[in-house]
């Protein structure tokens, strides 16, 4: 299982082409201080510590990065393994290397425990460490195909969670960045980990008639080769037999082994575009096409930027073949996938560089997402949507191809044009059709968005985009409109409440006591106080108060507000809702999430109203932290409560009668129904009257017994 130790050497032959003698001796700077920094470490294998990071960098050396990748790599493990500190990292290598270095080791140190939740974790805070640069998510991938090249050293369970991991978030974010050379590798390596028996069982198959698929493809390849020679093409091919993971895919789908049409597969590689068509031509004319094997990944590139023509043929004796062409530009994206743009920036085509800084620009959105919802659940499901889920390929009116997620809109392809064109969207045309703006976008559609300098995004759009980018652009958009209407009318309230209590402006925010407010409140300027005010976080008594007093705990000063109101009727819930030691608080439920005995609640302490009595998880009290108070349901069995529900059901004919019946007979009381339909679906939309939440899951529970019935919640 040991290879030769690498030395020094080897990577300074594999740089000498790209790299200048002044750059090469930063290199070598880099390795003779790490080798210093993991004296005296030995790895599991037996091997010298230094050869882990020496062999990182001999990985990412064959994907032609840049010098700050390979001493970074070469550094990677000073910090955790090699006792050094950012600041002597930062006086030797300076700010751009110590970065990626200190995201690197902060990723290293993260496990993958068997959850889900645990996998988005992790996979988030591998994309935090992309945001600051996507070198250190190169550095990450070649860091792993090294440890999972050397994990036979490890005991079993580590290897099997190493594989998993690997498996579960590394290779789809391999793949989504196109480095095939590693993906492929790592997926071979995490199935022999992951089931030995099936990677046995293949490698057995594939060994037994390893040598006469050799002469097979041997002699194929010198076939293709005088058919090119004759015509004047310069090329290069290379055969290969079907990757082991790849074989495991296909017959995992209950494929047999004739019917894995790529097991042998052959790569020309040619200089000009034109030529890979040209070849393909040559190639048909001498060998029978497989019929609907032919792809044009040129015209339309993967979603990796994997650009080839492949086609299948049948050669001598009946053999198949996978038949791959391809530029040498091509070539290298296809292997090394964003990697390469380090080395292809300058001449690398228009179409190839726009698909490039797309690709890094979802990487953004997703970074952006986690700055604004900490929600793990949330995250995964944006990534699983934006980053890992399947992706489609529009076209602007001026032929540049936009990437997607499957199921995206016109909204989300304004917004990933610029936020300017989403925000003033009024219309779109779709193959020179006029669509909705909800239209779901398919593959190959040329879309042209229709703005007015005037438009402005409506929330109802937040309905149906798909994209996270999109999203967080839209809510964006009205978290601004709503901090300035908020600030206005904070201001105006202040400014009543002054008249109210006959008090001048200036003499009760003295420069001193602004001070003491922004202290107290934890904000930082008048701005802030109006913001909060308006919104209803304080009230501006309560803020005028602190100018003069020590401050309350906010709970303190607005229960004390609530107890004095005295002209509010006792027609509340108070006999449902137990508040601490207060018999006498106004307790309402809240009309937006309508909570029902039983419900987990919380209470909301209003302006002058009492207690708002919501549902824990209610969207609308989620970032109210400070005017929050722990509420119960009492004991006693007191009446009934209004909820709203949803009823999704098949379109084919109106189901109301059918729904009223089902409530009837569990006694349940239909305050008001409405019903909308969609393409696909019916949707009806209920209040109804139930005494706990019990009845309600019962009653919901009940509705799937009917055959239309799709899905049916609360709200």
């Amino acid at each position: 299982m040991k290879k030769d130790i690498p030395k020094l050497e080897d990577l300074l032959n594999i740089l000498k082409g790209n790299f200048l003698e002044k750059e090469l001796k930063e290199v070598e700077k880099a390795y003779f201080f790490a080798e210093e920094k993991h004296r005296e470490k030995v790895r599991l294998t037996n091997e010298p510590y230094i050869t882990h990071p020496l062999n990182v960098a001999l990985i990412l050396s064959e994907l032609n990065v840049d010098k700050i990748t390979i001493m970074s790599a070469l550094l990677h493990e000073v910090i955790n393994n090699g006792d050094t500190t950012e600041e002597e990292l930062q006086k030797n290598f300076g700010t751009e290397i110590t970065s990626i270095v200190k995201s690197i080791s902060t990723i290293n140190k993260l496990e993958l425990p068997d959850s889900k939740e645990s996998s988005a974790i992790y996979l988030r805070k591998v994309l935090v460490g992309l945001a600051e640069d996507v070198r250190v998510l190169f550095i990450k991938l070649a860091d792993r195909l090294h440890n999972m090249r050397t994990i036979w050293a490890v005991n079993p369970e580590k290897q099997k969670r190493k594989a998993n991991e690997t498996m579960n978030v590394l290779i789809p974010i391999a793949h989504r960045l196109g480095i095939y050379s590693i993906k492929s590798e790592l997926e071979d390596l995490c199935l022999r980990y992951l089931k030995p028996d099936v990677y046995d069982d293949i490698l057995k198959h594939l060994s037994s008639s390893v040598e006469e698929l050799n002469e097979v493809l041997e002699e194929m390849q010198e076939s293709i080769s005088e058919i090119l020679i004759e015509h004047g093409i310069k090329f290069r091919i290379k055969s290969r037999v079907k990757s082991i993971y790849s074989i495991y895919k296909k017959l995992s789908t209950w494929r047999k082994w004739s019917d894995i049409y790529d097991i042998l597969a052959l790569r020309i590689i040619v200089e000009k575009e034109s030529e890979c068509y040209l070849t393909i031509g040559l190639i048909h004319s001498k060998f029978r096409p497989i019929a609907k094997r032919f792809k044009d990944y040129i015209a339309m590139p993967k979603e990796n930027m994997y650009q080839s023509l492949h086609t299948g043929i049948i050669g001598r004796n009946g053999h198949v073949f996978e038949v791959q062409v391809r530029t040498y530009e091509m070539d290298e994206i296809a292997e090394k996938g964003i990697a390469s743009h380090f080395s292809y920036k300058e001449k690398g085509t228009k179409k190839i560089q726009s698909m490039m800084e797309q690709k890094l620009e979802i990487f953004r959105n997703m970074i952006e997402s986690y700055k604004e919802n900490e929600n793990v659940e949330d995250f995964a499901r944006s990534m699983n949507t934006d980053f890992l889920g399947d992706l489609i390929y529009v076209f602007t009116p001026k032929g540049d191809v936009v990437e997607l997620p499957k199921g995206s809109t016109p909204i989300d392809f304004a917004y990933r044009i610029h936020s300017k064109v989403g925000d003033s969207t009024i219309g779109a045309i779709v193959n020179e059709e006029i669509v909705p703006l909800s239209y779901e976008l398919k593959d190959n559609d040329c879309v042209k968005i229709n703005t007015n300098k005037n438009g402005t995004p409506s929330k109802e759009w937040l309905e149906f985009v798909k994209t996270t980018g999109a999203k967080n652009k839209i809510k964006s958009y009205f978290s601004k409109q709503d901090r300035m209407d908020y600030i206005e009318n904070g201001k105006n309230i202040l400014e009543k409440e002054l008249r109210k209590q006959k008090l001048s402006f200036n003499e009760v925010f003295t420069e001193e006591k602004l001070e003491k407010v922004y202290k107290d409140l934890k904000i930082n300027d008048m701005e802030e106080i109006y913001l909060a005010i308006g919104s209803f976080r304080y009230t501006a008594g309560y803020v005028i108060k602190l100018t003069t007093e020590e401050k309350q705990t906010l709970s303190d000063a607005l229960i004390e507000k609530v107890t004095k109101v005295k002209s509010i009727p006792k027609t509340n819930n108070k006999n449902d809702i137990v508040v601490g030691e207060y018999n006498d608080i106004l307790v309402t439920l809240a009309k937006c999430c309508k909570p029902v005995k039983g419900d987990k609640i919380i209470g909301y302490i209003t302006k002058g109203e009492g207690i708002s009595v919501h549902c824990a998880n209610c969207s609308n009290i989620l970032d109210k932290n400070e005017r929050l108070i722990s509420v119960l349901w009492s004991e006693k069995e007191n009446g009934e409560y209004y909820t709203d529900i949803f009823i999704e059901t098949l379109n084919d004919k109106n189901y109301v009668t059918d729904i009223i019946n089902k409530a009837s007979s569990k006694n349940i009381n239909v305050v008001s129904l409405n019903m909308n339909d969609t393409t696909e679906n019916s949707l009806y939309n209920l209040t109804i009257k139930v005494k706990n939440t019990t009845e309600l899951n019962d009653f919901l529970n009940s509705l799937y017994s009917l055959t239309f019935v799709k899905k049916a919640g609360k709200k």
